[in-house]
């Protein structure tokens, strides 16, 4: 995996842009942070002429569209849904309805609450034309933490950032964020959208990514450029934490490329027998304990290997102390999370959903 990560190239600086372009963000009361990410995209090194921002406000009961309308006379769209009747992915259908009446040639979809320095439009798709990428991932990092559990999900989520950028340099794409990706719309509508993987609330980014590596993997680009990164906020407790995480694993046992179940299946059952080692260690297992001692180590070490030019690349490497406290935590995190993230129905905006 890192030599995936280190076979992706850095884009070259003179990227030209030539091709119209849709932002499209999914907003359910967002009324807090809508306005610092709209003037985030408006304030872009990017031709106006080339961009078109459209906010879908997925059913608010805050001020959230109210913020939008004033920036209608900048050329923001704004598209409110009034769906009736209950389903399970309204993003989807919010991603879906932006899609049907953008003019973009090529659709970004990012979140409500990200922020972008000002040449990330224009880095990521000036990638994008030069790589002539059907689909395009991007870097996503957590930022302005405020306590030393929001430094360890920011730590953690490089190692997600990582795999996913990773396994496009290997050439087998597996994961990737819908804060900060980008594909072209055609392809969109050729691979019928969400069509198949639109009864999961969540996988509007890694199930789309699927369908496409399917049929196209060689046009699966990734964009490694500290221009090109999103920044979002952690989540402030562990309520949240798993909440968000429940959310992303409920995807895992839905994708098409049964190698990536089965890695994920086995990734789960080496950190629930580490546990189960620990425990029968601790009740008397001298030799067990070794023996455990030695998988802790040797897992902290093949991390440290990955994640490494990770925090290099994101300007965090004084995360990387936190990495033993954060494999520790990982073995009963992944062993809760792979069972609670595939059974029953979970909390997602205030909405009960699978």
């Amino acid at each position: 995996m890192r030599k995936g990560w280190a076979r992706i190239q850095v884009p070259y600086s003179n990227l030209i842009s030539t091709k119209t372009v849709s932002v499209i963000i999914a907003a359910r009361n967002e009324e807090l942070n809508i306005r610092r990410t709209i003037e985030s995209i408006l304030n872009q090194n990017f031709p106006k002429e080339l961009l078109e921002l459209i906010i879908i406000d997925d059913h608010s009961d805050d001020n959230t569209s109210a913020i939008v309308k004033e920036y209608i006379e900048s050329g923001v769209k704004l598209i409110q849904l009034n769906e009736n009747g209950r389903m399970n992915s309204y993003k989807k259908l919010a991603i879906s309805r932006a899609i049907d009446c953008c003019r973009g040639e090529i659709v970004i979809t990012t979140d409500a609450d990200c922020r972008m320095g000002p040449n990330w439009l224009a880095t990521v798709i000036g990638t994008f034309e030069k790589e002539d990428a059907y689909l395009l991932s991007s870097p996503v990092v957590y930022s302005e933490e405020k306590s030393f559990f929001e430094r360890l999900q920011t730590l953690e989520f490089l190692y997600l950032i990582g795999l996913g950028a990773a396994g496009i340099g290997n050439g087998k794409p597996t994961t990737c964020n819908g804060a900060n990706l980008a594909y072209r719309k055609d392809i969109f509508k050729q691979m019928g959208g969400f069509k198949g993987i639109d009864e999961l609330a969540s996988g509007d980014d890694e199930l789309f990514l699927h369908k496409v590596a399917e049929k196209y993997p060689e046009r699966i680009a990734f964009c490694k450029s500290e221009d090109a990164i999103v920044y979002t906020d952690a989540k402030p407790d562990l309520g949240s934490f798993i909440s968000q995480r429940r959310r992303w694993a409920s995807k895992s046992t839905r994708y098409k490329n049964k190698g990536v179940i089965a890695l994920g299946i086995a990734i789960w059952l080496f950190n629930v027998l580490l546990l189960l080692a620990a425990i029968l260690a601790i009740t008397g297992g001298k030799t067990l304990g070794w023996v455990v001692l030695f998988a802790l180590l040797l897992k902290i070490t093949v991390e440290f290997l990955f994640i490494q030019p990770l925090t290099n690349f994101a300007k965090r490497a004084t995360l990387l102390w936190y990495l033993p406290i954060l494999s520790l935590a990982h073995i009963l995190y992944l062993a809760y999370i792979g069972i609670l993230g595939n059974v029953g129905k979970y909390d997602w905006k205030g909405r009960q959903v699978k």
